[in-house]
Formats: structure tokens, C-alpha cells, sequence
């Protein structure tokens, strides 16, 4: 038995009510549960129960054996004070707060239906991919999809704590936030934290000085990214060595927390070099970018805003040191489907909240116009169970997997619900 389970089965009074006792033959009437505490002191607060036919209102502490209550030194506290009733797997002895009075205790375990522990146990005991595997298939569509679309809102609300970070530190500049955002997901993830760390290298107040010309912000980025070391005689790379060192004693730049760049095992279009330039050349030809991309309503809005390609040099090249077969290297609606998932969306959902307004369902039809993602986590719950085939499905289910499945949280999934408590 585990403390979490009891946890549950409180909260969601998954237990008969009907001569409710305490230890010492008192008769229990729970007029209110009380609210769940996840931080330190009792467990449920606020609760108002009859005991013993006196109404009582305060904390309820619950735990598998009476005895843990010493175990973890509640005696010693006097936030535990205030605690009405002790709820119990197995009570093993009397517990007694401060000032020598006893607290009432409710053993629970004859209380709960064999059913519900059997679910939880076959749950938690599973050697499968995920806990839930054998029965996922046979979960209520109507609890699946309410799930689905309450996990894709939790994703966006953890990427908003750390879009909510970046805002304060650049003193709630919105297109601050925007640009370091976009210029890690032009990264992905093999160069998402070097890019990121280039764009945290330079205070947006230069990057606003420069963006209207490529070749600037080209040599700009390039530079703090140490790129520009190399002793190659071409007259575009010296263009940009010659930039960047004035733009270096211009705004006294550094580059010493950048961190390195990899190339290997990228596909060339994938190149650090070229993803760079085509982000250059989004900033040099969409002015007011911000304000367009919050403005911006559908998939094809943004496709448009998107849809750019690299500089000259770059249309021959991959690297500073090769020339290459002439292409125009434009940015992939695939990759603006990353963009519009990792950035733009997160960065619409936080600024609306901002303005405490509320976008989630042009959200979700934004979303739900992006095909699906294609991942191992994604194809594997899609072999149990067919989905709808979008961005939504697979954000809400890499959030499943990732945050309640590999964390063995089936208590506080909606899935691990409704098996549990399955007849």
C-alpha cells in the first residue's frame, strides 16, 4: 500500500461513507474532503466533518500506518495541531497532538472495494511500455479526448513558465522573448542550447539596431558564434570578419558563454551555418515580426511569414570552406510546423494570458491543422490506439508519456482514473 493511493481514494471519496467509525466507535460525516496540500503540512486542508455528532473544521493527515505519524516527527509540529483526523491504512496506535489530546483516527482499509485496490496494484505492477498498455485500447473515447486536450493545455502552461522567465529577464520585452525563442528552435535540438546561448550573448537592443540588414545581423550572429576564426580568404567571410569586429567594439560584445556548434550527423540543410542565415533573413524582411505572428490566425498565415530562404553566399554553400551545388535552401514547411509548435503557439498562449484573454480554442484549431509528429513515443501509442492524426494528439501524448507514464503517476492521470475504478 502507498500513501499516494490513499491520497486518491480520500479525495475522490473512493470509499463507502456508510458507518464511517473512528478507532475509538465514533460516528463519521464528512461534510467536506478539504483541499489537497502538495507542499508541506497536512494533507488536506479546510476539511469539516462530524465526529462523534461535533462538527469539526481543520486539517486531515493521512498515512498508511498510524505509527508513520511519529515516524516523520508530526509530534514535534505544531502545524499538525490543527489536524481533526487521522486517516489510515492500518492503525497500529493512537496518535496525540501537542498538548496530549487525541486526535480521532479512521482505519480505511475496510472501507475501500477489493476491486479498486486490485486495478491500482495490476497498474503500478506492470513491466510494460507503459503501466496501462493491456488496457489503453479499451479506455472511454469521451475520457481520452477531454485528457488529450487537457495535457496539450499543461504543455503549454510548463513552456509558459519558461517563456515567463526569458520575459522578466529582458524586462517584459515581448520581442526579446520572440527572438531567443526562435533562434533556439532554429536549432533543434542538437544546437536548440548553443543557439539559445548566441541569442542570450547579445542584448536585443542590438539585434533591433540591426535586423533590417541581413549581412549585420549575419555577421553578428556568425561572430559570437566563432565562426568567423577561421583564416579564409573569401571576400563574403571577409565582409562579415570586418562587420563583426566593428559591431565587437561598437556595443563591447563577448562571446565566451556561447557554446560550441555541432555539425555531425546534421544533414547539411539542418547546418547550423544555414539555419543562421535564414533567420537573418526572417528578421531583415519582416519588420515587426512580433506583432504579425500574434496576429497571424492560420497555419497558411504563418507558412507565409515563414517561408524564406538563405542569403546569396548561402545558395552555394553549407559551410564557409565549400561551395556546393546551387540551391535555394528555403525554410521547409516541415520545419515551420516545429516552429509553430515549439514557438509560436507557446508564445500566443502566454501573451494572451498576459492580456487575460483566452485563445485555447483558436489554439487548438491552429494545432489541430498540423500533421501529426513523427516520433518512437508517438508511433508507439498510436500502434495501441488509433488518434487523431495532428500536433495536438502527438504534444498531448509526448506530455502523457513524459510526465505521468515514465513517472508512474496513474493517480493523477485521467487514463489510470478510470481503470482504476473499473468494476
Amino acid at each position: 500500500m502507498q500513501e499516494d493511493f490513499l491520497h486518491y481514494v480520500w479525495k475522490h471519496k473512493a470509499f463507502s461513507t456508510v458507518s464511517l467509525k473512528t478507532m475509538r466507535d465514533e460516528t463519521i460525516a464528512i461534510l467536506k474532503l478539504g483541499e489537497h496540500n502538495h507542499n508541506s503540512g497536512p494533507d488536506f486542508f479546510n476539511a469539516q466533518l462530524s465526529i462523534g455528532g461535533q462538527l469539526w473544521a481543520g486539517n486531515v493527515e493521512i498515512h498508511v500506518k498510524s505509527s508513520d505519524w511519529y515516524v516523520h516527527g508530526h509530534e514535534k509540529d505544531k502545524a499538525y495541531d490543527n489536524v481533526i483526523l487521522h486517516v489510515v491504512w492500518e492503525h497500529d496506535t493512537e496518535v496525540f497532538r501537542s498538548d496530549s489530546s487525541v486526535i480521532p483516527t479512521l482505519e480505511l482499509k475496510n472501507f475501500v472495494n477489493t476491486s479498486l485496490i486490485n486495478n491500482y496494484k495490476e497498474l503500478l505492477q506492470s513491466k510494460s511500455w507503459i503501466n496501462c498498455e493491456t488496457h489503453y485500447p479499451e479506455v472511454d473515447a469521451f475520457i481520452l479526448n477531454n485528457w488529450i486536450e487537457r495535457l496539450y493545455i499543461e504543455r503549454l502552461e510548463r513552456k509558459s513558465n519558461d517563456i515567463l522567465k526569458m520575459l522578466k529577464a529582458s524586462q517584459n520585452d515581448w520581442e526579446a522573448v520572440l527572438f531567443k525563442m526562435l533562434l533556439k528552435n532554429f536549432g533543434l535540438k542538437v544546437n536548440g542550447e548553443s543557439f539559445l546561448s548566441l541569442a542570450n550573448s547579445v542584448d536585443y537592443s542590438v539585434v533591433r539596431k540591426l535586423q533590417h540588414n541581413s549581412t549585420d545581423t549575419e555577421a553578428l550572429l556568425f561572430g559570437q558564434a566563432g565562426l568567423l576564426e577561421d583564416d579564409i580568404q573569401e571576400a563574403y567571410f571577409l565582409d562579415l570578419k570586418k562587420r563583426y569586429q566593428f559591431l565587437v567594439q561598437k556595443f563591447k560584445l563577448n562571446n565566451q558563454g556561447v557554446l560550441p556548434l555541432q555539425f555531425f550527423r546534421l544533414r547539411p540543410p539542418n547546418f547550423p551555418t544555414i539555419r543562421i542565415s535564414q533567420f537573418a533573413n526572417l528578421y531583415a524582411t519582416e519588420h515587426q515580426l512580433f506583432s504579425k505572428l500574434i496576429n497571424a490566425t492560420t497555419v497558411d498565415d504563418l507558412y507565409l511569414l515563414f517561408r524564406k530562404t538563405v542569403t546569396e553566399f548561402w545558395t552555394t554553400h553549407y559551410t564557409f570552406k565549400t561551395d556546393s551545388k546551387p540551391s535555394k535552401k528555403n525554410i521547409s514547411k516541415s520545419f515551420i510546423d516545429l516552429l509553430i509548435i515549439n514557438t509560436i503557439i507557446p508564445l500566443k498562449f502566454c501573451y494572451a494570458k498576459a492580456k487575460d484573454e483566452n485563445i485555447e480554442q483558436k489554439l487548438f484549431d491552429l494545432i489541430k491543422s498540423i500533421k501529426i509528429e513523427k516520433n518512437s513515443i508517438v508511433e508507439k501509442f498510436l500502434q495501441m490506439r488509433a488518434m487523431e492524426k495532428n500536433a495536438l494528439s502527438s504534444q498531448a501524448l509526448l506530455q502523457l508519456k513524459t510526465f505521468y507514464c515514465d513517472k508512474n503517476k496513474c493517480l493523477q492521470c485521467a487514463i489510470g482514473n478510470s481503470l482504476i475504478v473499473k468494476n
